[in-house]
C-alpha cells in the first residue's frame, strides 16, 4: 500500500471523475483537477467565492461548483478550459444543486425551497418546477438517467411528480401517504420507488413508476422511526435502519419483512468474530536512534501504531446512553451500505459509535463486528470486492475483507485526521480526506485481488 503527499483541500470536497481519469479538490474558491496516476495538476479554476459544493457531470466533461451564501453557479469544461458558464438565482437565493443525469442540465433548488430551475447548458432554456419539499433527500434519480421523482408540498400535503428526463415532461403526479415526507430513494432497477415519512412515525411506501402503491410498511407507533435506508445492488432487499437499533429488511416480492438486525451491546454468538482493535507501541531499533531524533523517526516513535486482536465472545461493546431531551439523539442506525456483489450489509449504531456490524445477507445472520478505539466517522465499500473501508477520525485506514481485517497507519507528519473516504471506481486506490488535506491510498494489485 503507498500513499501520496498531502495536499490542501476545504470543506472535504475531494471528487474522483466518474471515468476514473481525474481528482477534482477545492481550496476555497479555487478547484484543482488532477490526473489520478500521476497527481500532476491538469486544470486550476478561479471561482468567484469559496466554493460550498462540486459535482462531475456523468460523462466527466464538466465541474459544476456551487457558491450557495452567493446564490452562483459556475460551471467548468475539462476539454475546453475558456468556455465556462455562471448561473446567477439572484435573489430567489440557492440552497442545492446538481447535476441531471445527462450532464447537460442543472437542476437548482431555490431558498424556501420555492422551485426548482431546470437550466440547460446546450439550449440556454429554463424549465421550473414549483413546490419541491424541504427535506434531506427531495430529488432522486434512477439508475439509467431515465426518470426523475421530486417530492412536493403543497396545501399541507406531501405529492411525488415522475418527469421523463429527456424532455422534462411531467410523466405522473400522484398523492404520497405521508404525514411529513422525510426522502424518497429509487431502486437501483428503477421499477420502484421508496418513500418514507418524518422520525415521528414510522412509515415507509413503496410505489411502482406509474404511481400505484405497491406496500406500505410499519414496523410499529408512537415511537421515533426510520433513520436511514439502503436498497441492495440487486434491489431485491430493502434495509430500514431504525431508531430502536434494529435493521430490517423487506423482499422485493411481497414487500414484507424477512428478518431483522439487532444490535446488542453484548455479543454471545461464538459464530461471530469479533476484531477489536488494539494500539501497540512502534518498536525502533537502537541503532536508528540518534539526538536530535530525525523528522521522520520522530514522527513514528510518537504516533501510536494499533492492530485488531480477535476476542473471545461474549464481548461488551461501548455503549452511549443518549441524551433525551435534545433533538436528533444519537441513537438508532445512522449508517448503512451493501457491499457491491449483494453479499454484505455494514451498518452503524449511533449507541455503540466504535463499532461496524457486518451482516451475511445470504445467511441473514450477524458475521464481523470491528470494535474500533474511537468513533466510527466513515465507512465506504470497494466497488469492485467485498472489501470495506473504515476511518475513526485519526491517521489510520482500516480495511476489512472476508480474508481478514488491517490497520494502516497513514505515514505523514503532522495531524492528519481521516473523517471521510472515497474509493476509486477501480477498487485500486481511494482519496482519503480531513478537514483541511487529503491523500490519495494505492493499493497493490495483489492486494486489490
Amino acid at each position: 500500500m503507498n500513499f501520496s503527499e498531502l495536499f490542501k483541500l476545504s470543506g472535504l470536497l475531494g471528487r474522483f471523475s466518474p471515468d476514473g481519469r481525474c481528482l477534482a479538490s477545492c481550496v476555497q474558491y479555487r478547484l484543482v483537477v488532477r490526473d489520478v496516476s500521476t497527481l500532476q495538476i491538469l486544470q486550476l479554476y478561479t471561482c468567484l467565492d469559496q466554493i460550498q459544493y462540486i459535482e462531475w457531470s456523468s460523462d466527466s466533461l464538466f465541474i459544476l461548483c456551487a457558491m450557495y451564501k452567493r446564490g452562483i453557479v459556475q460551471v467548468w469544461s475539462l476539454e475546453q478550459p475558456d468556455w465556462h458558464c455562471k448561473i446567477d438565482e439572484g435573489s430567489a437565493g440557492l440552497v442545492a444543486s446538481c447535476w441531471s443525469p445527462d450532464g447537460r442540465h442543472i437542476l437548482n433548488t431555490t431558498e424556501f425551497h420555492l422551485r426548482i430551475t431546470v437550466w440547460s447548458l446546450c439550449t440556454k432554456s429554463v424549465s421550473y418546477i414549483k413546490y419541491p419539499k424541504a427535506c434531506q433527500q427531495g430529488i432522486a434519480f434512477t439508475k439509467d438517467g431515465r426518470y426523475m421523482a421530486v417530492a412536493e408540498r403543497r396545501d399541507c400535503k406531501d405529492f411525488i411528480s415522475i418527469f421523463v428526463c429527456s424532455d422534462w415532461q411531467l410523466l405522473r403526479h400522484f398523492d404520497a401517504e405521508t404525514q411529513d415526507l422525510f426522502g424518497i430513494e429509487w431502486a437501483p432497477n428503477g421499477c420502484v420507488l421508496a418513500v418514507w415519512d418524518t422520525c415521528l412515525e414510522y412509515k415507509i411506501l413503496l410505489y411502482s413508476l406509474d404511481g400505484r402503491l405497491l406496500s406500505t410498511y410499519r414496523a410499529y407507533e408512537w415511537s421515533l422511526g426510520i433513520k436511514s435506508i439502503a436498497w441492495s445492488p440487486s434491489s431485491q432487499f430493502l434495509a430500514i435502519g431504525s431508531y430502536d437499533e434494529k435493521v430490517r429488511i423487506l423482499n422485493h416480492v411481497t414487500w414484507k419483512k424477512i428478518t431483522e438486525f439487532e444490535h446488542p451491546a453484548t455479543i454471545a454468538n461464538t459464530k461471530t468474530i469479533v476484531y477489536k482493535e488494539v494500539e501497540k507501541s512502534p518498536s525502533v531499533e537502537t541503532e536508528r536512534l540518534s539526538f536530535p531524533p530525525t523528522r521522520a523517526l520522530a514522527s513514528s516513535l510518537f504516533s501510536t501504531q494499533s492492530k485488531y486482536d480477535i476476542s473471545q465472545v461474549p464481548v461488551s461493546l461501548q455503549y452511549i446512553k443518549p441524551v433525551a431531551d435534545r433533538a436528533n439523539p444519537k441513537m438508532g442506525i445512522g449508517m448503512l451500505a451493501f457491499s457491491p456483489d449483494n453479499c454484505f450489509l455494514a451498518t452503524k449504531n449511533d449507541n455503540i459509535p466504535n463499532a461496524v456490524w457486518i451482516w451475511d445477507v445470504q445467511k441473514l445472520k450477524l458475521f464481523v463486528v470491528l470494535e474500533q478505539l474511537c468513533a466510527i466517522q466513515s465507512f465506504q465499500w470497494d466497488p469492485r470486492q467485498p472489501r470495506l473501508a473504515v476511518c475513526t477520525g485519526n491517521s489510520k485506514v482500516y480495511l476489512w475483507s472476508p480474508a481478514g481485517c488491517v490497520s494502516v497507519q497513514v505515514p505523514m507528519e503532522g495531524d492528519f485526521q481521516i473523517v471521510s473516504l472515497s474509493w476509486h471506481s477501480s477498487g485500486d486506490s481511494m482519496a482519503l480526506l480531513s478537514k483541511d488535506n487529503f491523500c490519495v491510498c494505492y493499493l497493490e494489485r495483489e492486494e486489490v485481488k
